[in-house]
């Protein structure tokens, strides 16, 4: 399958169900995912850059190693999902739910966190330098080797800019 196959398959699906899909290493860039159902769904090493996946549904999906730099992912639903060493640098993550989400090794560099949901999420050795974590809640988050930037997580679990 070639990668306009797949940009062509993925633009004329509605409502767009891909339910357990594998779509290992797809070229998914600048896809319109909004609202897809990709519960399950095999996304490791895929590349959605600038992919949109505002309301989209990504329940138990394996996005391990995949490149979501600038994607919109504003509001999702990343309960407990892999994300093992994605590339989620300048990503929009407001209030996306993280929590449980595995970000070991991730690049959320420059990425929008503000309001999003990381408590309990393994961000062991991920990279938040330059990440908007305004509002942030990491309660019980592993932050072990993660460099949070200019923020730190404050008393009450959540994210606070440094001094």
């Amino acid at each position: 399958m070639t990668v306009k196959t797949y940009a062509s398959i993925l633009a004329d699906l509605a409502p767009k169900t891909l339910v357990g899909a594998d779509l290992r290493s797809a070229n998914l860039r600048s896809a319109d995912l909004r609202g897809a159902d990709l519960a399950g769904a095999d996304l490791s090493d895929a590349d959605l850059s600038a992919a949109d996946l505002s309301d989209a549904n990504l329940g138990g999906a394996d996005l391990e190693g995949a490149n979501l730099y600038g994607a919109n992912l504003a509001g999702v639903d990343l309960y407990g999902v892999n994300l093992r060493s994605a590339n989620l640098r300048s990503a929009n993550l407001r209030s996306a739910n993280l929590r449980g989400a595995d970000l070991s090794g991730a690049d959320l560099a420059g990425a929008d966190l503000r309001g999003a949901d990381l408590g309990g999420a393994d961000l062991y050795g991920a990279d938040l330098g330059g990440a908007d974590l305004g509002g942030a809640n990491l309660q019980g988050a592993n932050l072990q080797g993660a460099d949070l930037g200019n923020y730190e997580r404050g008393p009450d679990g959540y994210a606070r800019v440094r001094g």
